[in-house]
């Protein structure tokens, strides 16, 4: 299993990458490039799903090469004063790099998951394109040919930004975070290492700082990876989800938090979870860093048809059209992206705030 394979699934064709045909397409034209775009998808979906099962067996071997060495640890630990020091060495050497191997492949394992997920989703709707083009056959003429909306257009590019922008907040996350936590975790390896010899009680001591050290990073990149993509939400669904999502919210900020959840009890389409999901975290990221509210009202009604949120705060306030034209000119997801996002899908969202009067965000969306 090779990460370098990963990263080139996420690497556009060079001879793509940043092109963009001038000038209006014709009908041909789009059903090809619908045609060689679908051929695409479904190579790299086939390569992912060889890299998933790949993966997948990869962890299960960890898993149970990690339980083993834990094993061996909590023996070790229980006559410590009567093992060797090179075995103690040898044995947390060990362990630590399972750990940290395990923890890697999981996180690539759900890395790849989420791409063939979107893939999929990709996949499949150009493949409903390429069906009502075979429905329309040649019926239209070159003289009544679609043009592509510039709006449309204009919107897509936003988006796109807008995930660049957030893809460099989260790496300068990773850098300033777990990145960092784990140079500090080596360097206190490799210190315990010189002391084995020389002080073998502060060495003690030193491994035991080192393991609290390894629980507290372990925790703090937990809390990324949930931030990022919650397992949680594919196992179990949106409701627990976001229920844990708001506890911990309010551990976080210390801001009260009620979450008040009512109709239909069923799972929805995974795109709709999702989305449904990012606009109430995004909306409360916002609550926390901007309002200087007190209690914030987090309400989801899921019916048949669909689902509606409301985010309600007794902060600030904040001139809508202001935060919105604001937003576009950053190109971050901020309220003109999730507005866009939600009404890709068919939904609705509006945006009632006021300066000192606090603010109430609804939305909903199709679940069908």
């Amino acid at each position: 299993m090779s990460l370098r394979r990963l990263e080139r699934l996420e690497e556009p064709p060079p001879d793509e990458a940043g092109q963009i045909e001038a000038g209006p397409l014709t009908p041909a034209q789009v059903i090809e490039q619908t045609h060689q775009e679908s051929e695409k998808v479904e190579k790299e979906l086939k390569e992912i799903e060889i890299l998933v099962r790949q993966s997948t067996s990869e962890v299960e071997k960890l898993a149970q090469r990690n339980a083993q060495l834990t094993n061996k640890l909590r023996s070790m630990e229980t006559n410590i004063d009567t093992v060797p020091r090179q075995d103690i060495k040898e044995i947390y050497t060990a362990a630590q790099e399972a750990q940290m191997r395990l923890f890697m492949m999981r996180g690539q394992v759900e890395q790849l998951q989420n791409k063939q997920e979107n893939l999929q989703r990709f996949a499949n709707s150009l493949n409903k394109v390429l069906e009502i083009s075979d429905e329309l056959g040649d019926a239209q003429t070159a003289n009544d040919t679609p043009k592509i909306d510039p709006a449309q257009s204009i919107g897509i590019i936003r988006i796109i930004d807008a995930q660049e922008t957030e893809r460099q907040h989260l790496a300068s996350q990773l850098h300033d975070g777990p990145a960092q936590s784990l140079t500090n975790l080596i360097l206190q390896a490799e210190i315990c290492e010189r002391l084995f010899d020389t002080d073998p009680g502060r060495a003690r001591a030193e491994l035991s700082e080192l393991k609290g050290a390894v629980g507290v990073t372990f925790q703090k990149v937990r809390e990324f990876i949930f931030d990022l993509r919650p397992m949680m939400l594919d196992d179990l669904g949106l409701n627990p989800t976001l229920k844990k999502s708001i506890e911990e919210y309010e551990q976080k900020t210390g801001l009260a938090c009620n979450l008040t959840i009512t109709g239909q009890d069923h799972r929805m389409p995974p795109h709709t979870e999702v989305t449904v999901f990012r606009v109430i975290q995004h909306l409360l990221n916002n609550v926390h860093k901007h309002a200087q509210a007190t209690h914030v009202q987090v309400s989801l009604t899921v019916e048949d048809d669909k689902a509606t949120a409301i985010v309600e705060d007794d902060g600030d306030g904040f001139d809508v059209p202001e935060a919105i034209a604001a937003s576009r000119e950053r190109k971050t997801i901020g309220l003109s992206s999730i507005q866009e996002r939600v009404e890709m899908l068919g939904g609705q969202i509006k945006f009632n705030s006021s300066m000192g009067k606090g603010a109430l965000v609804e939305f909903w969306l199709p679940v069908t």
